[in-house]
């Protein structure tokens, strides 16, 4: 029963997957698919006539230094939040190690005072 549904789950992400591109097949951006809202965006503001306040410092020599920069970026953006999660991850499993430790402390404490000595 478990098996068939995850057989069925997976080839239903799968048809969600495939249809769109099916759909699209052959379909660029010069037909407006798969165009990004920042072209969209730069054709509203070219069409105003908007004249840019000032210009960047340092432009990249190619784009595929500009994608490298934009993939370094985001790796690092990555390595900040991992260890941000694990850090925190840590400290709660730390966290409940002591308490745990505390509850059997303390149950054995209880129990120790609840045992009588035997007389001499």
């Amino acid at each position: 029963m478990d098996n068939k549904y995850y057989i069925l789950i997976l080839a239903l992400v799968a048809v969600i997957a495939i249809i769109p591109l099916a759909a699209y097949n052959g379909m660029g951006e010069e037909q407006g698919y798969f165009g990004g809202a920042d072209d969209a965006a730069s054709t509203v503001i070219e069409e105003t006539g908007y004249e840019p306040w000032f210009s960047s410092i340092w432009e990249p020599p190619s784009g595929e230094i500009e994608s490298l920069l934009f993939a370094l970026q985001a790796a690092i953006g990555a390595i900040i939040i991992g260890y941000i999660l694990g850090y925190f991850n840590g400290q709660a499993k730390e966290r409940r190690r002591i308490e745990k430790e505390l509850k059997t402390d303390s149950k054995s404490a209880m129990n120790g005072s609840k045992k009588t000595e035997p007389e001499n």
